[in-house]
Formats: C-alpha cells, structure tokens, sequence
C-alpha cells in the first residue's frame, strides 16, 4: 500500500495549483478566450490543461505550506502576474476598436454600434470588424501558441514566490498611450483624406451658398470612407504585423 506524507502532498498540491492561479488570471483577461463567449467551466477545464502540460517544464516549488496569509499572498500575486499578461494582451487588441472607432466619427458611421457579444459593451460596428480581423489575424500567425510561450517563459523569469511585480505596472500604464498612438497611425491617411473632402464641402457651401452642398456631403462622406478603407485594407496585415511585434516586446518586458 502506497503512503504519502504531508509534505509530499503539499508539494504536489503547490506545484499544481500556484501555477494554475497563473495561467487561469491569463485566460480569464485575455481576448478570444477571455470574452464571455466561452462559459466559465470550459476556460476553468482550458485552465487545468494547458497547467497539465506545462507543467513538466516548469521550476519545483514548495512554497505552499498550508491555508495561512503567506499562501493567500502566493496566490495574490500569482492572480496579479497573469492578470498582467492578460490585460496587455486585451490593450493589443482594443487598439483596433480605438481605431475603428475614430475612422466612424470621421465618416459619419460613429452612431452605427451594437453589442459586441464578446466583452458584453456596445461599440462601434466598424471597430468590432477591424477587431475580429485582428483576431483572425492573430490566430493565423499563431499569435496564441506565443502567448502560452511567453506564459511558459515568465515562470522562469518571474519564477513563483518572486513578490508583488510594482516595477513592471509602469510599463503597463505606458501601454495605454501605445494603443493612441497606434490606433491614431492605423487610420490616419483615411482620417486626412476625409478631412481634406470635409474641407472641400465647407468650401464649396462658402463659393456658392444657394447649393445644399451638406445634404449630399455626408453621402459622399460615407462613400468616400468605405473606399478609403477598403483601399487601406491591403496594408492592414503589415500594420497588425508591426503593432504585433510591438505589443510581444511589450510582453516580454512584463514577465
């Protein structure tokens, strides 16, 4: 008959379930699998089998010793460190729905939203499918099989037990003004090309007033913003290919 002793079964319990606080915080804030479309029990069964596997590559640890402050501070910060990963990794992806949606204001389709079924909030229709592009995108590339890289390598880097990670929070909130300027750069030819045809209606209202120049403007607006993105959709992959190299550099300074 087989015994274990407390101490085996407190390290096999930690080297499970540390590990999983981790990589269950990064599912449950990362895009695709994170969003409400995947009910809580398949991310929670994803959760213990990417754990499963990669555990064998993970360092020993024992920290674990019992349900005390210092277990629930292991967990806390475990809870934080995948939630770090996760979140920029969700700030990726809302770059398009930024970008999407300062093209929409600019060509008259900013009151066109519905509920984007994923995140549960109502955003603009055009933001929503340069997201599910972007995610399209990002599956093609194999970007997932290299989040759960960086996820396998940040238990090295950051190995269990490493304390609350406050100096990588600044790199985080540097992200935020990554995702502007990106979203800004996305769009901005198409932004000027509708400003310089905004510009021409108002001078035209100006040469000749008896003309209704803006009853047919945000026609036109429309028209014009459509072909501007359809033109701009053939440089849409070397862009998602550039930010995307941006946003794992980004990852790798987290973990």
């Amino acid at each position: 008959m087989l015994e274990f002793s407390d101490t085996q079964i407190t390290h096999w319990v930690a080297g499970l379930l540390l590990p999983l606080f981790r990589v269950g915080a990064l599912l449950l804030a990362m895009p695709i699998i994170g969003g409400h479309l995947l009910p809580m029990r398949i991310r929670l069964y994803f959760s213990l089998i990417l754990t499963a596997v990669l555990l064998p590559t993970l360092p020993a640890s024992s920290l674990l010793l019992g349900f005390n402050l210092a277990t629930l501070l292991l967990i806390v910060q475990e809870v934080l460190n995948g939630l770090l990963l996760g979140i920029s990794l969700q700030l990726f992806f809302q770059l398009f729905v930024l970008a999407g949606q300062l093209l929409a204001s600019q060509m008259g389709l900013a009151f066109a939203s519905t509920v984007d079924p994923a995140s549960g909030t109502s955003n603009v229709v055009l933001g929503q499918f340069l997201n599910i592009l972007a995610i399209l995108l990002f599956l093609a590339v194999n970007g997932h099989l290299l989040v759960i890289g960086l996820l396998a390598e940040s238990f090295h880097n950051t190995p269990i037990g490493s304390g609350f990670l406050t100096s990588r929070y600044p790199v985080l909130l540097a992200q935020f003004s990554t995702v502007l300027s990106g979203a800004l750069l996305l769009v901005l030819p198409q932004i000027i090309a509708l400003l310089v045809v905004n510009l021409a209606f108002g001078f035209m209202s100006r040469a000749a007033p008896q003309f209704n120049i803006f009853s047919i403007g945000f026609a036109l607006s429309l028209l014009m913003g459509l072909l501007l993105l359809w033109i701009g959709l053939a440089g849409f992959a070397d862009s998602f290919s550039q930010l995307a190299s941006d946003a794992f550099v980004i990852l790798r300074e987290l973990i």
